[in-house]
């Protein structure tokens, strides 16, 4: 069984993500999004608002399923028997960016192999922080977003 891992904070889950979890979820047999509990960042929404919004949004994807991680991605990799990780890449800046992490998790475990899926172009300049932004300041985020996270979000500056 083919097991490929997407690891994000997803805060919030954008339409970028979402289309890189259903392409992930057309190559392999399990898609394992893993949202990561960062310690280092102050997040809008809680891991477990997290999880619920990406789960509702993948529903309709039978071999997809979401799960929290703390410490190194590899540990995740080797406790779920994975064979890929899977990366969305926006442009260059991104590309040189998950390079390191690829080639850092590959000497944490030769055993890890990562692909890079190229985002679409209408979501090559869509970026959570950015999204978060325009909640703020009440604009339209519906065309950002998956249905079931622009209500959520968008309470969340009420």
């Amino acid at each position: 069984m083919r097991i490929a891992v997407f690891p994000g904070s997803f805060d919030p889950l954008t339409n970028g993500h979402l289309d890189i979890i259903k392409r992930g979820s057309y190559l392999f047999d399990e898609l394992v999004v893993a949202v990561g509990v960062n310690t280092t960042k102050t997040a809008l929404f809680s891991t477990e608002e997290k999880v619920h919004l990406i789960e509702e949004a993948v529903s309709p994807l039978k071999n997809v399923r979401v799960v929290t991680t703390q410490g190194l991605t590899v540990d995740l990799f080797k406790k779920l028997g994975a064979t890929t990780l899977i990366r969305g890449l926006r442009d260059e800046a991104d590309y040189r960016y998950e390079r390191q992490i690829a080639e850092m998790n590959h000497q944490l475990d030769s055993q890890v192999e990562t692909i890079f899926l190229m985002a679409r172009p209408q979501d090559t300049y869509v970026a959570s922080s950015i999204i978060k932004e325009i909640a703020k300041m009440g604009g339209d985020i519906s065309q950002f977003v998956p249905k079931n996270v622009s209500e959520p979000l968008k309470a969340k500056f009420k």
